[in-house]
């Protein structure tokens, strides 16, 4: 399908675009409750699965190479370097798409080990191998398709790309909205993104057009100090974490010391130490022997069973550093 073969009315939705880079990824909004209850309309809803890796954008002018960037907009070419090369062999000339690089295993501890290398050879070399998940079309040639419903966007999306691994596309899921979810949930998946099939892609909005559907509790959080491991534990005991209230000041959520291993806890020193500075980054009062205290920089994804009703996390368990979300963005998510 071509953008010149869409019904007129579709057409006039179409604009130029002026360039084939960067663009701020529309955002899902996290929801409770699905389509088809709490008054939504299950008619007009599309699922896809909810996959656990980094959001990229991919783009290309002509006559250049394909580049990825994360959604702060991150090169990261250097770290899928299997992932430039496909689309620079089965995509189109002149494009920006949206997707998901994932672990060809599905978890996002396996990508650890390529989220931050910066060298391509090196990136090859850990052995993980990566999939790209894309799931929507921005720029397809001369035109801006943002203006198109998800409906029309993905039949452009399908003919556009050549898929094949490492180049997937991620499929939409019909049906009842509660009979998803739940096989999500029983197949150890994350969750899933509903989306309307009538609606815009919205440049850097977090949109109610866009549910995220959880089958576990997770969220990014700010990294604001660490505490003095104690037995056989190198490295650090526990990352002092929190998130961004509505007057932007960092409050505390509590402490995560499960989920490292030795590279994790190694890494994550080597990183927080030329961070580190004298007072507290939180608003809040923090009472934790052998605390320090570093620049909020850094960003990590926490799995936790609950918030506790004083606000803190009940059973966190570290999953990962996230390179690709920007401290300023992090917020208790409701």
């Amino acid at each position: 399908m071509d953008s010149r073969d869409l019904p007129s009315e579709q057409q006039r939705a179409l604009r130029r675009a002026d360039d084939a880079g960067f663009r701020a990824p529309m955002l899902a909004t996290l929801s409770k409750e699905h389509p088809g209850r709490a008054g939504l309309d299950a008619a007009g809803w599309v699922f896809e699965r909810k996959l656990d890796g980094v959001r990229v954008i991919a783009s290309r002018e002509r006559g250049e190479a394909p580049r990825l960037w994360s959604r702060n907009r991150k090169p990261m070419d250097a770290s899928y370097p299997e992932i430039v090369e496909a689309l620079d062999a089965h995509g189109p000339e002149r494009f920006v798409v949206d997707g998901e690089i994932v672990a060809a295993d599905g978890t996002f501890a396996s990508l650890q080990a390529r989220m931050h290398v910066v060298d391509p050879e090196r990136a090859r070399r850990t052995g993980v191998e990566v999939h790209a998940h894309l799931f929507d079309v921005l720029v397809l040639g001369d035109d801006d398709v943002t203006g198109l419903p998800q409906s029309a966007r993905h039949g452009l999306l399908d003919e556009a790309v050549g898929f094949g691994g490492p180049l997937y596309r991620s499929p939409t899921l019909e049906g009842d909205p509660s009979a998803l979810l739940a096989e999500a949930c029983a197949d150890g998946w994350e969750g899933l993104i509903a989306k309307r099939a009538d609606a815009p892609y919205v440049l850097g909005a977090r949109t109610r057009d866009w549910l995220k559907l959880k089958c576990v509790r997770d969220q990014e959080f700010v990294v604001g100090g660490w505490t003095d491991p104690s037995g056989a534990r190198q490295g650090l005991g526990a990352l002092l974490v929190g998130y961004h209230d509505g007057s932007g000041a960092l409050r505390y959520a509590g402490k995560v010391g499960t989920g490292f291993d030795a590279a994790a806890l190694a890494m994550l020193r080597e990183r927080l130490d030329p961070l580190a500075v004298a007072e507290s980054p939180f608003a809040d009062r923090v009472r934790e022997s052998g605390a320090h205290w570093v620049r909020p920089e850094l960003v990590c994804a926490v799995g936790f069973s609950e918030w506790t009703t004083d606000g803190r996390l009940r059973h966190p368990r570290y999953q990962g550093l996230r390179v690709d979300k920007d401290p300023a963005d992090v917020v208790r998510e409701q």
